[in-house]
């Protein structure tokens, strides 16, 4: 089978691809702490050594000369286009990933990268589908993970496209449209009284004596490796290009690493140049939960844990991500920002990017329009962090539709039988 005659405009989800889809080897995992390389053909956490966060690395000076910008062009309309920075493995595909980028109709030169589209309604489905691609590829019988919502809907989707156990705990308060995917999906979910750190307490205490692989958030190598196709398919949407900002929600922070991460690989790669530099990554966070906003204002290098975390966009309530050191030196390194938003403007940006843009945003999602909105005036005397003439990328990270309980600004009465007519409220 050859893609080479797919036209562009078409999606392609290959389930059982033949040798054409033959990719690089993961050759290590290395720590981002000590540099510790370990082996890629047996299951890793992170590092024994330190709790570092493990990074796949590729023999990217082996397939420079002919993974140029131009090669995905014709390929599946799904990140594993860029299967040559992807593991060797059979993808587990539900037809993650090449999301449109849609240019804003209200502000210039503003553009926005609409994650909802993908599989599950998230971007999380594209660190899934690696992740669960790689624990087939090593024989993971079972896996677990504690989730604010989204990607423990996406974790139940994949595991079951593929059979594997999977165990999901979320707080009791998730959106109701998580909880009832991942019970559809077949997915063993446990409702925590507390936060998804308290989930994750759960997980860390169980897998060893349940013989669950822990899947959280940067505690395995290939979350990361799905979501830097972001930045891949950024590069390639703009023609070989990159913005001057990006704008990325940030909870757990896998996404904004994840892009870095890939910026390494194509300078690596020859495809960055000084004329075409890396983009400012911002950050936004709910000021009921900001952690990586408090250390990046008070120049630390490492989050304290947020007190009583609570806030409308269910993603964004983490009290401490793990990948925090890792966060804050990318905002320092690409010049960038961290900046906080209230649920009220999160509610607000929901609704004017629907009515301005014809986009229903996830809260997290729309949290990216707030900070836009507030980085464009002066603030403390300063001059605006951002101007009209940046082109700039704002990330939807998910649909409003997983959200509509949370969302609904009035509830309906009972419905009322009168005599078998129907009639308004």
């Amino acid at each position: 089978m050859s893609t080479g005659t797919i036209p562009s405009c078409c999606r392609v989800y290959i389930r059982k691809p033949d040798k054409i889809f033959c990719v690089s080897q993961v050759i290590f995992l290395e720590c981002t702490k000590c540099g510790a390389h370990l082996p890629a053909d047996i299951p890793q956490n992170v590092c024994p050594e330190d709790g570092g966060i493990l990074f796949a690395r590729y023999d990217l000076k082996s397939i420079k000369a002919k993974f140029i910008p131009g090669t995905p062009a014709g390929r599946e309309a799904s990140l594993w286009r860029y299967r040559e920075v992807l593991p060797d493995v059979e993808p587990i595909t539900l037809g993650e990933g090449f999301t449109p980028l849609l240019a804003s109709r209200e502000f210039p030169d503003v553009w926005i990268k609409d994650e909802g589209l993908n599989p599950t309604g998230s971007f999380k489905a594209r660190g899934i589908s690696i992740a669960i691609s790689v624990a087939k590829a090593l024989g993971i019988k079972k896996v677990a993970m504690p989730s604010a919502g989204n990607a423990g809907s996406a974790l139940a989707a994949y595991a079951a496209a593929v059979q594997i156990e999977a165990h999901i705990f979320m707080p009791q308060d998730v959106p109701l449209a998580n909880r009832i995917e991942c019970e559809i999906y077949g997915a063993r979910l446990t409702l925590v009284n507390g936060l998804i750190s308290d989930c994750a307490r759960l997980v860390s205490e169980r897998k060893d004596k349940e013989g669950w692989f822990d899947l959280s958030t940067l505690k395995e190598p290939y979350r990361v490796e799905g979501k830097k196709t972001m930045a891949y398919e950024l590069f390639e949407q703009f023609g070989g290009k990159l913005p001057d900002a990006i704008i990325f929600p940030c909870g757990g922070g896998v996404g904004v690493i994840a892009m870095w991460k890939a910026f390494d690989e194509m300078e690596e790669l020859g495809w960055l140049s000084k004329k075409n530099k890396r983009p400012r990554m911002i950050v936004v966070q709910a000021a009921g939960c900001a952690p990586i906003v408090e250390a990046w204002n008070e120049g630390k290098i490492a989050v304290e844990a947020w007190k009583n975390a609570s806030t409308v966009a269910a993603g964004l309530r983490v009290p401490k991500p793990y990948g925090d050191y890792l966060v804050l030196d990318i905002l320092k390194r690409s010049h960038g920002t961290a900046i906080a938003v209230t649920d009220d403007e999160i509610r607000d940006a929901v609704r004017h990017w629907a009515k301005r843009e014809g986009i229903f945003a996830a809260p997290e999602g729309a949290a990216s329009l707030a900070a836009y909105r507030k980085l464009l005036k002066p603030s403390a005397g300063k001059s605006p962090f951002l101007s009209d003439k940046n082109r700039v990328v704002l990330f939807n990270t998910g649909t409003g539709l997983k959200y509509l309980d949370v969302l609904q600004e009035r509830k309906l009465p009972p419905p009322r039988q009168i005599g078998g007519i129907i009639g308004p409220f």
